[in-house]
Protein backbone atom coordinates (compact mmCIF):
# COMPACT_ATOMS: atom_id res chain seq x y z
CA UNK A 1 0.00 0.00 0.00
CA UNK A 2 1.44 3.32 -0.54
CA UNK A 3 1.88 6.34 1.84
CA UNK A 4 -0.96 8.20 0.36
CA UNK A 5 -3.75 5.09 0.38
CA UNK A 6 -2.44 4.64 4.17
CA UNK A 7 -3.32 8.21 5.05
CA UNK A 8 -6.83 8.19 3.34
CA UNK A 9 -7.71 4.85 5.26
CA UNK A 10 -6.80 6.09 8.34
CA UNK A 11 -8.16 9.55 7.97
CA UNK A 12 -11.69 7.73 7.09
CA UNK A 13 -11.14 5.32 10.29
CA UNK A 14 -10.85 8.31 12.19
CA UNK A 15 -13.43 10.14 11.84
CA UNK A 16 -16.29 7.33 11.14
CA UNK A 17 -14.98 5.85 14.30
CA UNK A 18 -15.55 9.24 16.34
CA UNK A 19 -18.74 9.89 15.06
CA UNK A 20 -19.73 6.25 15.90
CA UNK A 21 -18.29 6.83 19.23
CA UNK A 22 -20.61 9.73 19.84
CA UNK A 23 -23.82 8.75 18.70
CA UNK A 24 -23.78 4.90 19.79
CA UNK A 25 -23.41 3.23 15.78
CA UNK A 26 -20.53 0.93 14.98
CA UNK A 27 -19.58 3.53 12.05
CA UNK A 28 -20.35 1.80 8.85
CA UNK A 29 -23.02 3.69 7.83
CA UNK A 30 -20.32 6.26 7.90
CA UNK A 31 -17.49 4.61 6.58
CA UNK A 32 -19.21 2.28 4.34
CA UNK A 33 -19.58 5.06 1.39
CA UNK A 34 -16.34 6.25 2.45
CA UNK A 35 -14.71 3.60 2.23
CA UNK A 36 -16.53 2.96 -1.24
CA UNK A 37 -15.89 6.75 -2.92
CA UNK A 38 -13.00 8.70 -1.28
CA UNK A 39 -9.83 6.35 -2.36
CA UNK A 40 -11.38 6.90 -5.60
CA UNK A 41 -12.06 10.47 -5.68
CA UNK A 42 -8.54 10.93 -4.31
CA UNK A 43 -6.42 8.36 -7.08
CA UNK A 44 -5.19 6.59 -4.02
CA UNK A 45 -7.09 2.99 -4.80
CA UNK A 46 -10.50 1.46 -5.37
CA UNK A 47 -12.27 -1.45 -3.16
CA UNK A 48 -15.36 -3.02 -4.48
CA UNK A 49 -18.53 -3.38 -2.50
CA UNK A 50 -17.48 -6.98 -0.94
CA UNK A 51 -14.23 -5.48 0.22
CA UNK A 52 -15.51 -2.39 1.47
CA UNK A 53 -17.57 -4.88 3.51
CA UNK A 54 -15.08 -6.63 4.78
CA UNK A 55 -13.18 -4.20 5.67
CA UNK A 56 -15.96 -2.62 7.86
CA UNK A 57 -17.03 -6.07 9.68
CA UNK A 58 -13.35 -6.27 10.81
CA UNK A 59 -12.73 -2.83 11.80
CA UNK A 60 -16.64 -2.26 13.06
CA UNK A 61 -15.49 -4.66 15.94
CA UNK A 62 -12.97 -2.83 17.23
CA UNK A 63 -14.94 0.54 16.96
CA UNK A 64 -17.68 -0.68 19.30
CA UNK A 65 -15.52 -2.52 21.91
CA UNK A 66 -13.30 0.48 22.30
CA UNK A 67 -17.02 2.91 22.27
CA UNK A 68 -18.39 0.37 24.68
CA UNK A 69 -15.77 0.23 27.23
CA UNK A 70 -16.17 4.33 27.06
CA UNK A 71 -19.50 4.19 28.62
CA UNK A 72 -19.60 1.01 30.70
CA UNK A 73 -18.77 3.73 34.02
CA UNK A 74 -21.55 5.82 32.92
CA UNK A 75 -24.64 3.75 34.57
CA UNK A 76 -25.98 3.37 30.84
CA UNK A 77 -25.91 0.02 29.75
CA UNK A 78 -28.97 -1.91 30.19
CA UNK A 79 -28.11 -5.80 30.64
CA UNK A 80 -31.02 -7.44 29.53
CA UNK A 81 -31.71 -5.20 26.80
CA UNK A 82 -28.11 -6.08 25.34
CA UNK A 83 -28.03 -9.78 26.25
CA UNK A 84 -31.73 -10.23 24.54
CA UNK A 85 -30.91 -8.56 21.30
CA UNK A 86 -27.49 -9.18 21.02
CA UNK A 87 -27.64 -12.78 21.17
CA UNK A 88 -30.20 -12.66 17.90
CA UNK A 89 -28.31 -10.34 16.30
CA UNK A 90 -24.79 -12.06 16.49
CA UNK A 91 -27.10 -14.92 14.91
CA UNK A 92 -28.47 -13.12 12.44
CA UNK A 93 -24.60 -11.23 11.55
CA UNK A 94 -23.40 -14.74 11.25
CA UNK A 95 -25.69 -15.84 8.77
CA UNK A 96 -25.93 -12.54 6.54
CA UNK A 97 -21.60 -12.17 6.84
CA UNK A 98 -21.35 -15.57 5.66
CA UNK A 99 -24.10 -15.52 3.02
CA UNK A 100 -23.02 -12.21 1.68
CA UNK A 101 -20.09 -14.20 -0.10
CA UNK A 102 -22.86 -15.27 -2.61
CA UNK A 103 -24.16 -11.77 -3.05
CA UNK A 104 -22.79 -9.65 -6.53
CA UNK A 105 -21.43 -5.77 -5.10
CA UNK A 106 -24.69 -4.28 -6.61
CA UNK A 107 -26.75 -6.33 -4.70
CA UNK A 108 -24.73 -5.86 -1.50
CA UNK A 109 -25.09 -1.98 -2.24
CA UNK A 110 -28.70 -1.96 -2.64
CA UNK A 111 -29.05 -3.83 0.60
CA UNK A 112 -27.09 -1.54 1.96
CA UNK A 113 -29.23 1.44 0.41
CA UNK A 114 -32.48 -0.11 1.54
CA UNK A 115 -31.10 -0.41 5.40
CA UNK A 116 -30.31 3.45 5.22
CA UNK A 117 -33.46 4.41 3.49
CA UNK A 118 -35.43 2.57 6.33
CA UNK A 119 -33.13 3.98 9.48
CA UNK A 120 -33.34 7.88 7.89
CA UNK A 121 -37.42 7.46 8.06
CA UNK A 122 -37.21 6.26 11.43
CA UNK A 123 -35.02 8.65 13.06
CA UNK A 124 -37.77 11.11 11.45
CA UNK A 125 -40.81 9.73 13.50
CA UNK A 126 -41.54 11.90 16.38
CA UNK A 127 -40.26 10.37 19.80
CA UNK A 128 -42.07 11.10 23.08
CA UNK A 129 -39.71 12.43 25.82
CA UNK A 130 -38.99 9.29 27.91
CA UNK A 131 -35.25 10.31 28.75
CA UNK A 132 -35.75 10.68 31.82
CA UNK A 133 -36.65 7.33 32.79
CA UNK A 134 -34.00 5.79 34.83
CA UNK A 135 -32.13 2.22 33.69
CA UNK A 136 -33.60 0.11 35.77
CA UNK A 137 -37.36 1.12 35.69
CA UNK A 138 -37.35 0.76 31.66
CA UNK A 139 -39.64 -2.07 30.09
CA UNK A 140 -39.48 -3.35 26.70
CA UNK A 141 -41.43 -5.61 24.18
CA UNK A 142 -38.97 -9.00 24.31
CA UNK A 143 -40.41 -10.52 21.23
CA UNK A 144 -39.86 -7.46 19.52
CA UNK A 145 -36.42 -7.01 20.30
CA UNK A 146 -35.36 -10.29 19.49
CA UNK A 147 -37.46 -10.71 15.97
CA UNK A 148 -35.82 -6.94 14.90
CA UNK A 149 -32.30 -7.67 15.97
CA UNK A 150 -32.07 -11.08 14.13
CA UNK A 151 -33.53 -9.16 11.27
CA UNK A 152 -31.24 -5.98 11.38
CA UNK A 153 -28.66 -8.72 11.75
CA UNK A 154 -29.34 -10.60 9.12
CA UNK A 155 -28.84 -7.20 6.47
CA UNK A 156 -26.11 -5.85 8.42
CA UNK A 157 -23.80 -8.95 8.43
CA UNK A 158 -24.08 -8.45 4.59
CA UNK A 159 -23.01 -5.25 4.36
CA UNK A 160 -20.17 -5.36 6.93
CA UNK A 161 -22.13 -3.24 9.71
CA UNK A 162 -22.77 -4.34 13.26
CA UNK A 163 -26.54 -2.53 12.48
CA UNK A 164 -26.14 -0.02 15.27
CA UNK A 165 -27.93 2.74 12.34
CA UNK A 166 -30.60 0.78 11.79
CA UNK A 167 -30.70 -1.13 15.58
CA UNK A 168 -30.97 2.64 17.37
CA UNK A 169 -33.96 4.05 15.84
CA UNK A 170 -35.40 0.98 16.49
CA UNK A 171 -34.73 1.44 19.92
CA UNK A 172 -35.70 4.72 20.14
CA UNK A 173 -38.97 4.84 18.26
CA UNK A 174 -40.73 0.81 18.72
CA UNK A 175 -38.90 -0.18 22.11
CA UNK A 176 -38.85 3.04 23.75
CA UNK A 177 -35.30 3.35 24.99
CA UNK A 178 -34.14 6.88 26.24
CA UNK A 179 -31.38 7.94 23.94
CA UNK A 180 -28.48 7.79 26.12
CA UNK A 181 -29.12 4.26 27.12
CA UNK A 182 -29.83 3.03 23.46
CA UNK A 183 -26.55 5.30 22.50
CA UNK A 184 -24.34 2.98 25.08
CA UNK A 185 -26.00 -0.25 25.23
CA UNK A 186 -26.40 -0.51 21.05
CA UNK A 187 -22.52 0.22 21.52
CA UNK A 188 -22.60 -3.24 23.41
CA UNK A 189 -25.36 -4.66 21.06
CA UNK A 190 -23.18 -4.03 17.66
CA UNK A 191 -20.32 -5.31 18.89
CA UNK A 192 -21.73 -8.99 19.84
CA UNK A 193 -23.04 -8.44 16.36
CA UNK A 194 -19.42 -7.19 15.03
CA UNK A 195 -18.40 -11.20 16.01
CA UNK A 196 -20.96 -12.71 14.10
CA UNK A 197 -20.50 -10.37 10.58
CA UNK A 198 -16.65 -10.68 11.20
CA UNK A 199 -16.80 -14.39 11.79
CA UNK A 200 -18.79 -14.42 8.41
CA UNK A 201 -16.63 -12.39 6.39
CA UNK A 202 -13.07 -13.94 7.37
CA UNK A 203 -13.80 -17.92 7.10
CA UNK A 204 -15.86 -17.23 3.64
CA UNK A 205 -12.35 -14.95 2.91
CA UNK A 206 -13.34 -11.36 2.26
CA UNK A 207 -11.07 -9.31 4.39
CA UNK A 208 -8.39 -7.07 3.24
CA UNK A 209 -6.53 -7.62 6.40
CA UNK A 210 -3.66 -4.67 5.69
CA UNK A 211 -6.96 -2.05 5.20
CA UNK A 212 -8.48 -3.64 7.99
CA UNK A 213 -5.38 -2.84 10.43
CA UNK A 214 -5.15 0.65 9.63
CA UNK A 215 -8.65 1.46 10.11
CA UNK A 216 -8.71 -0.83 13.56
CA UNK A 217 -5.87 2.10 14.65
CA UNK A 218 -8.14 4.51 13.87
CA UNK A 219 -10.91 3.26 15.82
CA UNK A 220 -9.20 2.68 19.20
CA UNK A 221 -8.08 5.85 19.19
CA UNK A 222 -10.92 7.83 17.65
CA UNK A 223 -13.45 5.79 19.39
CA UNK A 224 -13.51 6.49 22.95
CA UNK A 225 -12.67 9.89 22.47
CA UNK A 226 -16.17 10.32 20.57
CA UNK A 227 -17.80 8.69 23.18
CA UNK A 228 -16.68 11.00 26.03
CA UNK A 229 -17.88 14.11 23.66
CA UNK A 230 -21.25 12.37 23.26
CA UNK A 231 -21.69 12.46 26.84
CA UNK A 232 -21.49 15.85 27.22
CA UNK A 233 -24.15 16.90 24.20
CA UNK A 234 -27.93 17.19 24.34
CA UNK A 235 -29.71 14.20 23.38
CA UNK A 236 -31.77 15.65 20.83
CA UNK A 237 -28.83 16.93 19.06
CA UNK A 238 -27.33 13.53 18.90
CA UNK A 239 -30.49 12.39 17.69
CA UNK A 240 -30.47 15.04 15.04
CA UNK A 241 -26.57 14.42 14.01
CA UNK A 242 -27.35 10.67 13.30
CA UNK A 243 -30.74 11.44 11.66
CA UNK A 244 -29.23 13.63 8.97
CA UNK A 245 -25.77 11.29 8.73
CA UNK A 246 -28.01 8.29 7.61
CA UNK A 247 -30.67 10.22 5.74
CA UNK A 248 -27.39 11.70 3.35
CA UNK A 249 -25.98 8.29 3.13
CA UNK A 250 -29.62 6.96 1.65
CA UNK A 251 -29.75 9.43 -0.70
CA UNK A 252 -25.91 9.08 -1.98
CA UNK A 253 -26.51 5.31 -2.28
CA UNK A 254 -29.59 5.59 -4.36
CA UNK A 255 -28.36 8.45 -6.90
CA UNK A 256 -25.94 5.89 -7.95
CA UNK A 257 -28.41 3.71 -9.21
CA UNK A 258 -30.20 6.47 -11.56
Amino acid sequence: MSFDLILVLFLIGFIGSFISGMVGIGGSIVKYPLLLYIPPIVGVGLFSASEVAGISAVQVFFATLAGMFAFRKGGYLNKQLILTMGISVLIGSFIGGFGSDYLTDNLINIIYGILATIAAIMMFVPKKQIDEIPNDQIRFNYTTAILSAFIVGIGAGIVGAAGAFLLVPIMLVILKIPTRVTIASSLAITFLSSIGSTIGKIVTDQVLYGPAAIMIVASLLAAPLGANVGKKINTKVLQAMLAILILATAIKIWLDFF
